[in-house]
């Protein structure tokens, strides 16, 4: 009997199309790729890879929780055009942002306007929030859809897997708050997924929120770090500075990616306990996408 069993499950994986022995064995490789990428590096490295169009998917610790910082801030965008979509608010609407809320941080609002009691758009302080990462407008956008909570309950809405979202730019700026935003890999590379095949947003708004992404001025050197020039990335970063110690709590890159053939993946990898240096925490990440970028490209052959 036993035999028979191991003959006939012989036969089922001969009779496979040797198109999909092919991607089984190119998988195969690309995690030990990553592992050896990853393998002496001083830090805790989650990922998450998923075809969207072939659905292939790849993780490295997908299920760990990992510190997100200013990835939350795709979330945010999210729930901000919900509430654009069902006619709550309007990219066009101006906002008010008082001098009081510029705070001293990341903020090229506050770069522009340094003495505050500003009106800007709607879709202007998303475009600082979403492609230039911009501290206060983030901040801004939280307390004119209600504050973290409000993002929590739209994202659990999802059942996209583990995220919490409790505190805002401000208040992560004291250090140990900024642990307790978290999401996983998979989680990520599930919510780019929905947001990619138009499940989050209407259309228009969906187009909208890619643009953002992909006109990103941050993270430059990591996901698309090695990837060909020209190569369609939209991307949302996050990054903690580093302690008197050399720890960094953080560095991420999310997104989506556009290949040769039309055809995307979205890929997330996140960066926990960093005591590496800024260029090697940074080369670690784009190796990660390059290789996974190159795994892509061989099946598109």
């Amino acid at each position: 009997m036993a035999v028979t069993a191991k003959l006939y499950i012989f036969v089922l994986f001969c009779m496979l199309p040797a198109n999909q022995l092919q991607a089984q064995t190119t998988t195969t490789e690309l995690r030990e790729q990553l592992e050896k990428i990853v393998a002496d590096k001083k830090a805790t490295v989650g990922i998450s890879v998923l075809g969207l169009e072939d659905g292939d998917t790849l993780s490295m610790n997908g299920d760990r929780n990992f510190p997100m910082m200013s990835i939350f801030k795709f979330h945010i965008a999210l729930t901000v055009l919900k509430k654009v979509d069902n006619g709550a608010l309007s990219l066009k609407q101006k906002i008010f942002i008082s001098s009081k809320e510029l705070l001293d941080t990341w903020s090229p609002i506050k770069d522009k306007y340094p003495a505050g009691n500003i009106t800007l758009t709607l879709d202007e302080i998303l475009m600082y929030t979403v492609s230039h990462s911009d501290n206060n407008g983030c901040d801004v956008l939280l307390r004119l859809i209600g504050g973290t909570q409000v993002v929590q309950e739209y994202i659990n809405t999802l059942n996209i897997g583990s995220f919490v979202i409790r505190y805002n730019e401000e208040q992560m700026a004291s250090g140990e708050l900024a642990k307790v935003n978290t999401t996983t890999p998979l989680a990520t590379t599930k919510l780019l997924s929905l947001f990619y095949n138009y499940k989050l947003l209407e259309k228009k708004t969906t187009r909208y929120l890619n643009e953002l992404m992909e006109q990103n001025s941050r993270g430059k050197a990591l996901i698309k770090g090695k990837l060909p020039t020209g190569t369609k990335v939209a991307h949302r970063t996050g990054m903690s500075g580093t302690d008197d110690k050399g720890l960094q709590i953080a560095l991420n890159d999310v997104g989506i990616i556009t290949l040769p053939n039309g055809k995307h993946y979205a890929v997330a990898i996140y960066l926990n306990n960093i005591t590496e240096n800024k260029e090697t925490a940074e080369g670690l990440i784009a190796d990660v996408s390059k290789s996974v970028w190159d795994y892509f490209i061989s099946k598109s052959n």
